[in-house]
């Protein structure tokens, strides 16, 4: 269905962003892809280390999403 990226941001938050890309997407497209619609949201800066990235796959029959706003 999609993947989720969680990047780190320099105000110590992290990001997650939904990334609508093939299963067998690259981890390093679908990073760059979050990291730039996160430039383009006006946040803090997100750390483009690429290995604090977290990126899953949300298949929607066996996931939920739940969303929380602090």
């Amino acid at each position: 269905m999609f993947w989720m990226v969680a990047l780190l941001a320099l105000d110590g938050r992290q990001y997650v962003y939904r990334v609508y890309a093939p299963r067998e997407a690259l981890p390093a497209d679908l990073f760059w892809a979050a990291f730039h619609c996160h430039d383009e949201s006006g946040g803090p800066r997100a750390s483009d280390w690429f290995d604090s990235a977290q990126i899953w796959w949300i298949d929607g029959e066996t996931a939920e999403l739940t969303v929380h706003q602090y």
